[in-house]
């Protein structure tokens, strides 16, 4: 049910929009241009949604375009320190420079020291719009790396990592396209792609601490992992990580007017707190650092298996989530004092 309302929205949008096909170009095109239409393997129509309403932002054309070229098989897996997952972060690269998200650093690249393998974060910025909120900072992250290539099973050998975490991944690409372009957040919002999450939360240990040494000012750090499939059966669309550590579920519920986030008691059992990219930022700072997730043990049975294929995911739920998790960041980004408190 839920995906047949999504469409009947999408159709709706879609007959008061205007579109424009993006071209398609090779890796090798010298006319291969900067911007939108540099987004390799883009196949889907730019919609111009007349409208402010942010629950029509995304789209699960859009999700499927993100995500069909980040699990596709040319990338190999993405495995750190991999030529796949170089491809992957100057695609991202190449996202954020459309939408004019600004590197945090001198470049997007932020080249990880703890790992042998050169790899690195891919970090924008979208800086706040009032002038004392915007000293502080939220920080929206998802690790982009997966495992590469493993041993095969039926002749395949590459584990795409569809859900695990290119889910992840479009979705803070989606949020940094909707601030980027309407610049609604009043405090600074930083958006991390992590690498080497497989080999130990590397990337993100990297950044936190990078980050830390350089004081900066850090109210919270929200993390996205494995969204591409819907939870089974429960009264809420998404759980955190360490639900009971702050009150981000009540904050989160009251910005978007539902019951969007809930309790995984699974998630406690399997100490997924301390098992994804909001930790290291949890141990450096000390503020409210979660993971938002709809994988629950029961819905995928392909986690770091090569069977974690795109054709699996539900776009319609992805672009669901993104839309609703608009409000969330905004009202998080532009309430007047930091009202998630640790517990």
């Amino acid at each position: 049910m839920k995906n047949v309302l999504v469409y009947l929205l999408m159709v709706l949008v879609m007959g008061c929009s205007s579109t424009k096909k993006i071209p398609t170009y090779s890796s090798t095109d010298s006319e291969k241009p900067d911007g939108p239409d540099a987004l390799k393997g883009s196949v889907v129509e730019e919609t111009a949604v007349k409208t402010n309403s942010a629950t029509a932002f995304s789209s699960s054309e859009r999700i499927g375009d993100l995500m069909t070229y980040l699990a596709s098989d040319d990338l190999k897996g993405r495995d750190s320190g991999s030529e796949g997952i170089a491809m992957a972060a100057t695609y991202i690269e190449n996202y954020f420079k459309s939408y004019q998200v600004k590197p945090y650093f001198e470049s997007y690249r932020d080249t990880l020291t703890n790992y042998k393998k050169t790899s690195y974060n891919v970090v924008g910025v979208v800086e706040g719009n009032d002038p004392e909120l915007k000293k502080e900072y939220i920080l929206v992250g998802a690790h982009y790396d997966h495992i590469g290539t493993i041993a095969p099973e039926n002749g395949d050998y590459i584990a795409n990592g569809a859900n695990d975490n290119a889910s992840g991944t479009s979705t803070v690409m989606e949020l940094a396209r909707y601030f980027s372009t309407k610049k609604t957040n009043k405090r600074s919002l930083i958006f991390a792609l992590f690498s080497a999450e497989e080999k130990g939360l590397l990337g993100s240990e990297h950044l936190a601490k990078k980050l830390k040494a350089a004081d900066l000012n850090l109210y919270a750090m929200l993390n996205f992992e494995m969204t591409g499939v819907p939870l089974n059966s429960t009264s809420y669309d998404v759980y955190i990580t360490g639900y009971n550590m702050s009150n981000l579920a009540e904050v989160c519920n009251a910005y978007a007017n539902e019951k969007l986030v809930g309790y995984l008691p699974t998630a406690k059992k399997y100490g997924l707190f301390q098992r994804s990219d909001n930790y290291p930022f949890h141990k450096e700072f000390g503020v409210p650092s979660h993971t938002f997730c709809t994988f629950d043990f029961t819905n995928f049975n392909h986690y770091h298996k090569v069977g974690d294929e795109v054709e699996l995911m539900d776009f319609g739920h992805m672009a669901s989530l993104v839309n609703r998790m608009l409000p969330v960041v905004e009202g998080i980004a532009n309430a007047p004092t930091q009202e998630i408190k640790i517990n």
